[in-house]
């Protein structure tokens, strides 16, 4: 199993696309190999994954993680759901990708840098789809507007 981390916009397009790293790795230490610099003052929208990786200069939100034995306050569930509800659309983002098969299924090819072509030509092949999908189609595939 392999994986990648990803970075999105507010309109699902795919920004940033990490290189690809056995499944066992943790999304903080590809962050922290990657060495990505981010505009000051940015919003960057995480999940608890990358519990720890705080870029200077930029504003990190994130859930809040529940302590071991105890509930979260009413608070910090609601302030989860308002994390949850701008989460979700890179959650789709990377479903989206994923209906792209050789990226989900089992590879069994052994050429270097095969799973890195891969994943960029799926997120190539999806931001094409996001740029130029017709505004009213049925087609689920096309990703129309109401997905």
């Amino acid at each position: 199993m392999v994986k990648n981390n990803l970075i999105t916009d507010k309109n699902n397009k795919v920004l940033y696309l990490s290189s690809t790293y056995e499944g066992n790795v943790h999304d903080k230490k590809i962050c922290d190999e990657e060495g990505l610099c981010f505009p000051q003052e940015i919003n960057l929208w995480q999940d608890t994954g990358f519990q720890g990786y705080s870029p200077e200069g930029v504003n990190i939100i994130q859930p809040i993680k529940k302590k071991k034995g105890k509930d979260l306050g009413m608070n910090a569930k609601k302030y989860n759901q308002s994390v949850s509800k701008f989460r979700v659309y890179v959650e789709h983002v990377i479903g989206r990708i994923k209906i792209f098969r050789i990226v989900k299924d089992t590879m069994r090819n052994v050429i270097t840098g095969f799973e890195d072509l891969i994943m960029e030509i799926c997120c190539g092949l999806h931001n094409f789809i996001i740029e130029f999908r017709p505004v009213s189609n049925k087609n689920p595939l096309l990703y129309n507007e109401k997905d």
